[in-house]
């Protein structure tokens, strides 16, 4: 049985002025879920106000109801006191109402200006556009080059352009969803300061987000869904992450066991691996020096954009171009082999990009297995169907994932849903090598402690993990080793027992000791 939700508790306050932003008792089902069940909201002018709820609560069905991209079954939605009824973006839009998306809604041959200028007013022309993002990242540090097609950027640079659209609409109401999940701590302190100012100017603001920490520092309300209706409304600053997390999830996440580190021969051996970019605006790699043994986690941090993506690429086998005996895995050299053929070694790789690359939209949850599994096609080719739909069935039960079944295309999961299955797709798999990028991207906290979890127990059996992501607090809590990216160069490998957020902040530069790289060498 599950447990009953609690009643929600009261509103903190009543104001009598309008609310900036009234929902009221809004509903929205879809086959075989109820996304949201009778939810009420009231957000104040000026006011950053959380949801906060687990993967597949109906936060983010929510939101696009506000924004006119989901028509909901009943309820209403008042803007200042008038009723209104939001039939699309366009309309959302001119009521003052903005949105940024967790899964991007760029076009990828078009540049950053281009993409921004889709998104407002046509009275400005490109070059308008063009001035106004450089004056707008440089006043909130955001950092984006308006001439750059969207392709070259790393999801980070994504995640800013998304969030320069936004602003340059000035917006009553903002709308974040997952707003900081691949950016870095610097990004994100500046992020803050940048929604601080517009709720001082009277913007209001619905941040979703499952860093409760950031909640606590940042929301002044937070509104609690579980199971798509409302479970609570509290002040987070008011509240511990403890607090938080057993209002919406009805627990606490469980901690992390201490493992003993045993490991054993070099699985991933890279040496002195050079490699020029193949795109104009991409990142180079210079001389990179990694080894990565069974049994251990190994985690590269770093500021989006600084090779990792090309590093990745050349790791996983989209990149053939690296030279003979600078990629050896278990063993052999595999430089210049397909993805196919490094899999057939036992390597195993999660992408930073669910959608497109992670996963095929248009396809069921069952049949993206076979992008990596191949259990379920017999030596003839033929698809042992019920096999698949068993494998399926099996990881969304072991993982939580809350979807319509293994026939439930993948678009149509929340994202945290979606990478909860990506990531057991490919632990599933007992790889001899797992790489993995951004493994808790939009995840919420219990699902997050599961990953982590199984990432730590994969590494107990005898795989080598290799984990890219921009999340300190993550590395420090799994990693045995960290490196740092920065400018297409890979810092000395430095314990974790070593590593302060100070001294990785210090790296992210570029700003340690090359010296210390010829000592680096674990094989």
């Amino acid at each position: 049985m599950t447990e009953p939700l609690p009643p929600p508790t009261p509103p903190l306050f009543l104001s009598p002025s309008p609310a900036r932003l009234q929902l009221s008792g809004i509903t929205k089902a879809y086959p075989g879920v109820v996304a949201n069940s009778d939810v009420s909201l009231r957000v104040e002018p000026g006011e950053i106000h959380a949801v906060l709820g687990e993967n597949g609560a109906g936060k983010s069905t929510l939101m696009k109801i506000i924004y006119g991209a989901v028509k909901p079954d009943a309820g209403g939605v008042t803007i200042d006191g008038q009723a209104v009824v939001v039939r699309n973006p366009h309309e959302a839009r001119a009521l003052g109402i903005s949105m940024v998306f967790q899964h991007f809604s760029l076009f990828d041959t078009l540049t950053v200006a281009e993409n921004v200028w889709l998104g407002l007013d046509k009275h400005l022309t490109l070059a308008e556009v063009s001035e106004r993002i450089l004056q707008t990242t440089q006043a909130y540090g955001l950092q984006l080059d308006p001439s750059r097609p969207v392709h070259t950027l790393g999801v980070g640079e994504r995640q800013r352009v998304e969030i320069v659209r936004a602003l340059l609409t000035n917006p009553k109401i903002l709308i974040l969803d997952e707003p900081t999940s691949v950016l870095t701590p610097q990004a994100v302190e500046n992020l803050f300061v940048t929604l601080r100012q517009l709720a001082a100017q009277g913007c209001s603001i619905l941040y979703i987000s499952h860093k409760l920490h950031e909640i606590r520092a940042l929301c002044t309300a937070c509104t609690v869904l579980r199971g798509g209706r409302v479970s609570g409304v509290c002040d987070p600053r008011q509240e511990s992450n403890a607090s938080l997390s057993r209002l919406m999830i009805g627990s606490e996440p469980p901690a992390l066991e201490v493992r003993e580190v045993v490991t054993g021969e070099i699985v991933l051996d890279v040496r002195q691996l050079d490699l020029p970019s193949p795109e104009q605006f991409g990142v180079a790699l210079h001389k990179l020096d990694l080894t990565v043994r069974a049994g251990e986690v190994v985690g590269i941090a770093g500021v989006s954009s600084n090779g990792q993506k090309e590093l990745l690429y050349a790791l996983s086998g989209e990149d053939t171009r690296a030279a003979r005996g600078t990629i050896a895995v278990t063993g052999q050299d595999a430089g210049r082999l397909n993805p196919r053929r490094r899999r057939l070694l036992g390597l195993h790789f999660v992408p930073e990009e669910r959608l497109g690359r992670g996963a095929v939209p248009s396809l069921s949850l069952a049949r993206n297995l076979m992008l990596t599994r191949k259990e379920s096609i017999s030596r003839g080719g033929w698809l042992k169907l019920p096999r698949l739909q068993a494998q399926a069935e099996d990881i969304i039960a072991r993982y939580k994932v809350k979807s319509g079944g293994p026939q439930a295309v993948a678009r149509s999961l929340s994202g945290g849903n979606l990478q909860k299955f990506i990531m057991g797709r490919e632990i599933d798999a007992r790889p001899k090598l797992l790489i993995v990028s951004q493994p808790t991207w939009g995840v919420d906290v219990g699902a997050a402690a599961q990953i982590r979890g199984e990432l730590l127990k994969l590494a107990s059996s005898g795989c080598a993990v290799l984990v890219v992501s921009e999340e300190l607090d993550e590395l420090f809590e799994i990693c045995d080793r960290l490196h740092v990216m920065a400018k297409g160069q890979l810092s000395p490998s430095l314990p974790r027992a070593d590593a302060t957020v100070a001294l990785v902040g210090q790296w992210m530069s570029g700003l340690w000791n090359h010296e210390d790289a010829q000592h680096e060498r674990l094989g």
